[in-house]
């Protein structure tokens, strides 16, 4: 399964990695792709809805 999400405030690869770091280690989540310029994350697998929203706001962003 996989969900987009636009995420507002990432605008380098330290935005990307912290992003990626945070919502990787929600559980069942197997991927997480970054897209900077479009403003949106991918997140591949089953993981809840609300652990990833939480994850990204961990990471210092907020969900569109």
């Amino acid at each position: 399964m996989s969900r987009s999400y636009d995420v507002t405030g990432m605008s380098c690869d330290h935005c990307r990695v912290a992003v990626e770091t945070e919502v990787g280690a929600v559980p069942g989540v197997t991927g997480v792709a970054v897209d900077l310029a479009a403003g949106t994350v991918r997140v591949e697998g089953d993981a809840d809805d609300r652990l990833v929203r939480d994850a990204i706001a961990e990471a210092g962003y907020e969900v569109a």
